[in-house]
């Protein structure tokens, strides 16, 4: 299965986080794609991934058979604020130079020439959008008009600065990917923003953000109803009211019953009770 943005790309229902994997990030995005992933997510920041090694895994997966057009890779963009002192870009240069740098690395350590989804790891503003995140902006979408990427997109993004994004730059976002609270509603503001501009949410940490859904009987019995697991439950769940789920599991029998979760169809009171969990 796969969504389709408001600029006519098609991106897979179902995306493999790389993040945390340190040295096994290789061996795990192998495990991803021969389990059925066809959609992967990396960024360009080595406090919390390695992108290097998602494109050995990449060039092992070439040898393979696995072409890069049947894999659509998306990356980011971090600022100096998200990064250590292992910045892949010269932190001392201009905001449009430094983008300009992590994007060229970024093809590099992914041995592209092209991305498939490029992505601002997070405003540099906590309110609002500043003359930082313009900026950085458009260095991004000037990637898009010469097809480099795809889409372009932002994540761990207000809802307030995602309509101020949407209303102002030349390019709205084709994706959005934020932490997902099912004490927040599943982060319904955004979710609802990206329903009105056709955007695609991209939700992340939809098991680790919500443990406690888990102890929850209603989840526990529509489990056994549909004879899955509870973790497939919430990744079903996320999307049939409109999300594109990302799971980072390192269990190759996890990556395999989670992409089975398509196979069955939650009823419209079941999503109800789960769009209300824990609030």
């Amino acid at each position: 299965m796969s969504i389709t943005a408001y600029n006519g790309v098609t991106i897979p229902s179902f995306m493999y986080g790389t993040a945390w994997k340190k040295e096994a990030t290789t061996q795990l995005v192998q495990l991803a794609v021969a389990s059925g992933f066809t959609a992967i997510d990396t960024a360009n920041q080595l406090i919390h991934y390695q992108e290097a090694l998602v494109g050995e895994a990449l060039l092992e997966l070439a040898k393979q058979g696995v072409t890069r057009e049947s894999l659509f890779l998306q990356t980011k963009f971090t600022p100096v604020n998200g990064q250590d002192h292992r910045t892949p870009y010269d932190a001392a240069a201009d905001l449009t130079t430094q983008v300009a740098q992590s994007f060229q690395s970024s093809l590099t350590h992914l041995h592209t020439d092209y991305l498939d989804s490029y992505v601002l790891h997070g405003p540099y503003a906590r309110r609002g959008l500043s003359d930082a995140d313009w900026e950085v902006w458009a260095a991004i979408e000037s990637f898009y008009d010469s097809g480099k990427t795809k889409m372009i997109g932002i994540s761990n993004v207000s809802a307030e600065q995602l309509s101020l994004l949407c209303a102002k730059a030349r390019h709205k976002p084709m994706v959005v990917q934020n932490r997902c609270y099912a004490a927040f509603g599943w982060d319904k503001d955004v979710r609802e923003l990206c329903r009105t501009h056709k955007l695609i949410y991209q939700g992340f940490s939809l098991l680790t953000a919500n443990r406690e859904v888990f102890t929850e009987p209603a989840i526990r019995s529509m489990a056994a109803k549909y004879q899955t697991g509870l973790a497939q439950i919430v990744f079903r769940f996320s999307q049939q009211v409109g999300m594109l789920p990302l799971t980072g599991t390192t269990n190759q029998q996890h990556m395999k019953e989670d992409l089975q979760c398509e196979r069955f169809t939650l009823a419209p009171d079941e999503l109800a009770l789960i769009e209300t969990i824990g609030q």
